[in-house]
């Protein structure tokens, strides 16, 4: 009896280890199905053992295998039931057995449990309650027993890696039944020594106790060894096998879908999509802050903007006469008010996202996505600070549109009707197979509405973080470059940068049909400053919104590229016509809003007419000396005679003298300042000490970005200063004089006032003054003069 206790308590044990394994691997799973069909594995496994203890060996494999075959079928059933798959279970379990263990390796987090998520983990753990239970039930090798069941849990851990959270109460839960199990068999003090003599039971013993001493030397050996690396391992995250395993791949055209915006644009009947109406609320248009998803974010931004990817119901809903309120809230009516607001009222369309394009080289614009298979469930995306959140959801059904990308409205949550692939970094969604006319499918979205009021005084975000948003190619041409240093000029604010060049755009450029695809170099420099008569200055939204995204970068702005269509509110058909692409501006706290640089006029002024400097016209040639008319003399008043001759001066002297006057007052106004100038950089970068000297430099070097429309944001460290200084304040590919002496010089002065010598702030004075000059040599020779006598520097507050 006892012993049938001590296997009922093994058995337990072992089940109960491997259903603690299924839980720990539930962690990256949407529910619990897995951990209740693993769990269910161990009880089969185990129990069968328990059952069939007194059968022959070679009877109970065969019976396990049958068992496992129906388990397995059941599980097919059950989760093809849950996931809603229609496929017969024959080819599901041949997909699942085949597949299974990429897809899970593929599959993004949190794993819906599908047939091919599921099978493996269940199969794995059968296996491991069936080799368990026969070694350590029948055999009663209970610790060699529990070698398959550690392995198991061993690799759940592994399979999670840094997925989920911190596994601590399944693992202390684990040791605790293992110390069960073996404790429940350990053998009861016996009388096997009763008849010895007494002589070889104290030689008997003393090689038990010797034997147990070197026993507990080994452990403490081995823990004095290993515990500093174990313990280095508790605060280390854990390694992800999923970055060893390939996800899925995509052709050219869906990782470039912005060539096809030409393509869609000379064929704008073509039916691409049948959208259904939105439920859920999600297409209005409403004023800043108010809430509704389709709220418009500036005078030229469209539409709303939602955590790290989502864009709202209604992008294009900028002003419809360009017309911008005090605060920066376009109007949908096209009346801004002072005060931003806007009236809410429904949008005729909704604005699907097809894809995000992050990634620019100065050729293409690329989606760059690393693809994980998703089940119906998608991950949550960050949630903005204080916006109002909508959920909407749409029916769609594709009907000439190609490709895999699936378009969706923006940010999706759930997905049913297509398995699909998704990057969390992008929110692009991606279908397994290629898109065939019938396929429908439904959505359902979060939609973030952050306050767009906040967008005037809201700073971008800078560092590694978003350094993939701020990458430009190699060769981007000096007129674009030029282009981007004149609209940032004076426009410290990130969303004064990104407002000027939407208007600048917008205001200059005419949107057509024709346009030729690209948006290379070339083709950007021929878009913007290409002569109108020979097809220069006209494009698609292609050109549009790549042009923004490009020049948004070299100002400092992460920016992306989106493509997608306006779709019906109310439902209906989408057409080629409705395809569009958008640039997106990421904004600190409010996420990525989208902006519309598309034209607002039928009849855009030439660049010229703003970019290129115009002449100074020449001075006007001098006419014959105007005559005076005997009355008009004779009327003069006796105060404006001359003593000498007895004549007053005629109106030219009189105004050219008033000229002169002014002309004079500004000239000395100009040279007071450039010698005020000159003296404050003498006081910082040769009186006081060291330390003052270099701070000096330090000041310098921040007057010299704002000058440059560039202020140095307060947060920003003294290295990231540096980088913020190299990068964003010319074209990548420019070289700036270095700063790398300024930079030790402040962090000594910071860190260890007083260590710093007279050499090295001599040293970062000239890289200062080197640094200024080169910045301001770049600037057209109008700016260079406002630049020597601009009195900032000498109003600015600053220390010392």
């Amino acid at each position: 009896m006892m012993k049938w206790i001590r296997s009922l308590v093994v058995g337990g044990a072992l089940a109960g280890m491997i259903a603690l394994a299924g839980v720990v691997l539930g962690g990256i799973f949407a529910d619990s199905l897995l951990a209740e069909l693993v769990g269910g594995a161990a009880v089969g496994s185990v129990g069968l053992s328990l059952a069939a203890r007194r059968l022959p060996n070679w009877v109970v494999a065969p019976l396990s295998a049958v068992l496992l075959g129906a388990y397995t079928l059941l599980v097919l059933w059950i989760s093809a039931g849950r996931a809603e798959i229609s496929a017969p279970l024959a080819q599901t379990a041949r997909d699942s057995l085949v597949n299974g263990i990429p897809r899970l390796l593929t599959a993004m987090i949190p794993v819906e449990p599908t047939p091919d998520t599921i099978v493996v983990p269940v199969i794995a753990a059968w296996l491991a309650g069936l080799a368990g239970g026969e070694i350590a039930v029948r055999a009663g090798r209970v610790l060699l027993g529990m070698v398959p069941v550690a392995g198991l849990y061993a690799g759940a851990l592994y399979v999670v890696g840094p997925n989920a959270s911190v596994a601590g109460w399944t693992t202390l839960a684990f040791a605790g039944l293992a110390v069960v199990a073996l404790a429940a068999t350990a053998r009861p003090k016996s009388d096997e020594l009763a008849g010895v003599p007494a002589a070889t039971r104290v030689k008997v013993r003393g090689r038990a106790l010797a034997g147990a001493a070197a026993g507990l030397a080994a452990v403490l050996v081995l823990a004095v060894a290993v515990g500093p690396w174990v313990g280095d391992r508790v605060a280390a995250t854990p390694v992800d096998p999923r970055q060893y395993v390939e996800p899925p791949q995509v052709d050219t055209l869906d990782e470039s879908p912005l060539n096809r915006i030409s393509g869609w644009a000379l064929s704008p009947k073509q039916r691409l999509l049948e959208v259904s109406p939105i439920n859920g609320g999600g297409a209005t248009d409403a004023a800043p802050g108010s809430g509704a998803p389709g709220a418009t974010p500036g005078s030229g931004a469209t539409g709303a903007t939602s955590g790290s990817d989502a864009t709202g119901s209604n992008p294009s809903a900028a002003s419809q006469s360009g017309a911008a309120s005090q605060s920066g809230a376009a109007s949908q009516s096209g009346a801004a008010s002072q005060s931003g607001a806007a009236p809410v009222r429904k949008a005729k369309t909704i604005r699907l996202r097809l894809a995000v394009l992050p990634d620019y080289d100065g050729i293409t614009w690329r989606v760059g996505a690393t693809y994980r298979n998703a089940g119906r469930v998608l991950p949550a995306q960050p949630a903005i600070p204080d916006a109002t959140v909508t959920d909407v959801r749409q029916e769609i059904t594709v009907d000439g549109l190609t490709g895999r990308l699936l378009p969706a409205v923006p940010a999706p949550s759930r997905i049913t009707g297509a398995r699909v692939a998704y990057d969390a970094g992008t929110g692009t969604l991606i279908r397994s197979e290629q898109l065939t006319a019938g396929t429908k499918y439904t959505v359902e979205s979060r939609v973030q509405t952050p306050d767009y009021n906040l967008l005037p005084a809201a700073d971008v975000p800078s560092g590694d973080a978003v350094a993939r948003y701020l990458a430009v190619g190699d060769g981007v041409p000096e007129q674009i470059t030029r282009l981007a240093e004149e609209l940032s000029d004076g426009n410290g604010a990130a969303y004064d940068r990104a407002a000027s060049i939407e208007g600048f755009i917008a205001e200059h450029y005419r949107k057509v049909a024709d346009a030729p695809s690209g948006h290379a170099y070339p083709n950007l420099a021929f878009f913007l400053f290409g002569p109108r008569d020979q097809g220069g200055q006209v494009g698609t939204s292609e050109q549009f919104a790549a042009s923004f995204a490009l020049l948004a970068r070299l100002t400092g702005l992460p920016s992306r590229v989106v493509v997608g269509f306006d779709a019906p509110a109310a439902g209906g058909a989408v057409t080629g016509a409705d395809a569009i692409a958008w640039p997106e501006v990421l904004f600190d706290g409010l996420g990525w809003v989208p902006f519309d640089p598309m034209p607002k006029s039928k009849n855009p002024r030439p660049v010229e007419e703003d970019f290129t400097p115009k002449p100074t016209k020449p001075p006007t040639p001098p006419s014959e000396a105007p005559t005076v008319s005997p009355s008009a003399e004779a009327s003069a008043p006796p105060a404006v005679l001359a003593a000498g001759d007895g004549r007053g001066p005629g109106a030219v002297v009189v105004a050219g003298g008033a000229s002169g006057s002014v002309l004079l007052v500004l000239l000395a106004a100009a040279a007071a300042t450039i010698t005020m100038r000159r003296g404050l950089r003498r006081r910082r970068l040769a009186a006081g000490t060291p330390d003052d000297r270099i701070t000096g430099a330090w000041q310098e070097l921040s007057d010299t970005l704002r000058l440059a429309g560039r202020p140095l944001p307060p947060h920003l460290s003294a290295s990231e200063a540096e980088e913020y200084a190299a990068t964003r304040i010319t074209a990548p590919d420019a070289r700036l004089p270095p700063l790398d002496e300024v930079v030790a010089g402040i962090n000594t002065v910071g860190f260890a006032p007083g260590a710093a010598d007279s050499g090295r702030a001599d040293r970062a004075g000239r890289q200062v003054v080197a640094y200024a000059d080169a910045v301001r040599g770049r600037r057209s020779w109008w700016r260079r003069i406002w630049w020597s006598v601009h009195p900032g520097p000498l109003r600015w507050h600053r220390n010392g």
